[in-house]
């Protein structure tokens, strides 16, 4: 199972980094937002390539890339233009009928698409058609109106599965380390993961104990 972090900030990405055990990274509008230090709207294109290419300079891995147009059109426009960063980004593309021409014209120019935002297992398979390279279904935001988001990633990989489907799974809106785990027996290829939930599978409160005894006993 691969691990892509999903954020923006480029101090946790190579935090992360360092750790030897990052695949990729996924970042979203929300995400740039939240590092962006430009106000200005005619500024915020030119700092956004700015941060998706100090993220390429950091991880030999997938770069998600997100569009911010909702007409197929602007969205390829914008695609090819983001794909000219690096040969690592992968273009996210928001899960609608829109968005799936674009992913099937991103295709043929062979630029790998992720399509973002999917909530149902139909969803994830007219994505597949389409051509997209992932499908990020989010389970965390399932979860959080009371439905089982695992119960998607099952859908998914089991008719991913049944139909040979070759469009890698990336588990994202992941809420905690459990939600990892759970993907990975389920059988996503991907989870990304925030950085703050990477640390919690770091630690482990015996791990700490542990460590503390050992060396109180070297010490005496």
């Amino acid at each position: 199972m691969k691990l892509f972090i999903d954020t923006a900030n480029i101090d946790e990405i190579k935090k992360a980094s360092e750790l030897g055990i990052i695949d990729g990274v996924t970042t979203n509008p929300t995400l740039i937002s939240k590092v962006s230090k430009i106000s200005k709207d005619t500024d915020k294109k030119s700092d956004f390539k700015d941060i998706i290419k100090k993220i390429c300079d950091i991880i030999d891995g997938p770069i998600s890339a997100e569009v911010i147009s909702l007409d197929s059109e602007t969205m390829i426009r914008e695609a090819i233009e983001l794909a000219q960063i690096h040969k690592n980004i992968v273009i996210k593309i928001p899960m609608c009928s829109q968005g799936l021409k674009a992913v099937k014209y991103l295709k043929t120019k062979n630029i790998k698409t992720n399509v973002t935002l999917i909530f149902s297992a139909q969803q994830a398979l007219l994505a597949s058609k389409a051509g997209a390279s992932y499908v990020s279904p989010f389970l965390g935001r399932l979860d959080d109106i009371g439905q089982t988001g695992l119960i998607l990633i099952k859908d998914i990989v089991d008719l991913f599965l049944a139909q040979n489907i070759k469009t890698e799974i990336i588990c994202a809106s992941i809420r905690n380390p459990i939600h990892v785990i759970d993907c990975g027996k389920l059988g996503a290829h991907i989870a990304t993961v925030p950085y703050n939930i990477l640390n919690q599978m770091i630690e482990h409160p015996m791990t700490s104990i542990g460590i503390d005894k050992f060396l109180k006993d070297w010490n005496n």
